[in-house]
């Protein structure tokens, strides 16, 4: 999932209940007119960041890539899918998370690099489950269980892995190495080829490692601290301190 750049400017009913009736009226009536933007109008969840929201932009039955518009919040085509390429799993993002400068540094460290920067976007978490769920643009609360290291043009672009709540297949797993292992290579070939264009001989997608689930938390809560940072004025939407 790439969003454009813009550098400078609950885990059920209940938690999104807690933001629409927060203390500023204002705020609760704004909250029950109108929808909340995916991005910082849902909250990451109270048990983040252990127990996260997902908003789904994403299935593996779609041809074409969608993505939030950062503006609107409206879920709009970013382009067909290259080649034959489709999603393995369900593909989006988490509420109130950054990749900014402590999601780059992380991956720094991870990865051995210097001049790491932050891609400028929510991080991107990819859900397992058994379950068919035919469309996207909805709400699902997911475990992290760990990620994959992905620099995308000299930017951290970490994609989270997660199980989705109580799934009949996958809910129990704990750790990414768990997952079965063709699943895995797929995920992989999928984010090492969907911006490849017909002809292209050169891409500057690459993953430098998978990681597991304690990597994976250290990951968002370096995101929403990010997100902190940034977005300073929404402070009234925060969950606790993660």
């Amino acid at each position: 999932m790439k969003h454009s750049k813009g550098r400078k400017r609950g885990d059920n009913g209940e938690q999104t209940d807690d933001v629409r009736n927060g203390s500023d009226p204002f705020q609760r009536l704004l909250g029950l007119m109108f929808k909340a933007h995916p991005w910082h109008g849902v909250s990451i969840g109270q048990e983040a960041p252990d127990v996260v929201m997902a908003y789904i932009e994403i299935v593996p039955t779609d041809t074409v890539k969608y993505e939030v518009d950062k503006r609107s919040g409206f879920l709009k085509v970013d382009r067909p899918q290259r080649f034959s390429n489709c999603c393995p799993v369900y593909y989006g993002l988490i509420p109130q998370t950054y990749s900014g400068e402590q999601v780059a540094g992380i991956f720094a460290k991870r990865a051995r690099r210097k001049g790491m920067v932050g891609d400028g976007d929510p991080l991107d978490i990819c859900v397992l489950s058994e379950k068919n769920i035919p469309h996207s643009d909805i709400l699902l609360t997911a475990l992290p269980i760990g990620g994959l290291s992905m620099a995308d043009g000299g930017e951290a672009d970490d994609k989270i892995i997660a199980v989705m709540r109580d799934d009949a297949v996958y809910g129990g797993f704990t750790d990414i190495s768990q997952c079965p292992s063709a699943l895995m290579d797929r995920l992989q070939h999928y984010f090492l080829t969907y911006k490849s264009a017909p002809g292209t001989t050169q891409h500057k997608v690459e993953i430098t490692s998978v990681y597991g689930r304690e990597e994976a938390l250290k990951v968002i809560r370096a995101s929403h601290a990010d997100y902190r940072d940034q977005y300073p004025e929404l402070s009234s939407l925060w969950p606790k301190q993660l």
